[in-house]
């Protein structure tokens, strides 16, 4: 998958604040991500975060 930073994932679940919108901040074998509801930052797995996604956001606003 073609993730960059300033990409926003739409994942499948919600995050306990409501939200499912994660802006990428860091990419690599894990990402960085920033919920957009509650500003907490986590972790994960590239593994994990491209199969919990539901859909890319793109930081020119296009989406895939």
């Amino acid at each position: 998958m073609d993730i960059i930073p300033g990409d926003i994932l739409e994942m499948k679940k919600e995050h306990p604040c409501g939200d499912r919108r994660w802006l990428v901040l860091r990419v690599g074998m894990d990402f960085r991500l920033r919920c957009q509801g509650c500003g907490r930052e986590v972790m994960i797995p590239r593994k994990k975060a491209e199969k919990s996604l539901k859909k890319i956001i793109r930081s020119g606003g296009s989406e895939q």
